[in-house]
């Protein structure tokens, strides 16, 4: 039987990414992005829930994602699941997590958050950055090549050979 593990969303930064390194040398940082949805409840009332979901990047994507995103940016990422299992204290533990595979910084390149320019009626092009899952990684990455071969650049939407910004 066939597999198929995407996810695409689009939500706000909730913290500050913290790069780090592994000793393997492969950059890592994770992100906490809150994913907002509206509807109607039974008696018409709008009701909004937020869904809080932790995402993953590894090699350069973590390097990006740890110089030009901060809290409040907005994000698209589009990634794989993964299910992390540990055991503390005899008790087993899991956690539902994304794998960032390409991201889009949304807004301007002040990351357009809350802080954004000053400029929010303003309408700018929106630069496609990340994408590289062929990239060598650390042991934790376990990512599968998605398609094609070699060490080419994807991204949703055009290349990063033109980054830094």
């Amino acid at each position: 039987m066939a597999s198929f593990n995407k996810v695409i969303l689009l939500g706000n930064v909730t913290r500050d990414p913290e790069l780090r390194y592994i000793s393997s040398g492969s950059a890592v940082t994770e992100v906490g992005l809150a994913i907002n949805n509206r509807r109607k409840g039974p008696n018409g009332d709008l009701i909004e829930e937020t869904t809080f979901v932790d995402v993953t990047f590894w090699s350069r994507d973590a390097e990006i994602i740890g110089e030009y995103v901060t809290k409040g940016t907005p994000l698209m990422v589009e990634g794989r699941l993964k299910l992390d299992t540990w055991e503390k204290d005899g008790k087993k533990n899991s956690k539902l997590r994304v794998i960032g595979e390409r991201f889009v910084l949304l807004g301007g390149r002040d990351g357009g958050g809350p802080r954004g320019s000053g400029e929010e009626g303003v309408a700018r092009p929106k630069r496609a950055v990340g994408g590289r899952p062929n990239a060598p990684s650390g042991a934790d990455h376990d990512a599968e090549p998605v398609g094609g071969g070699g060490d080419s650049h994807r991204s949703m939407a055009g290349s990063d050979d033109d980054i830094p910004f």
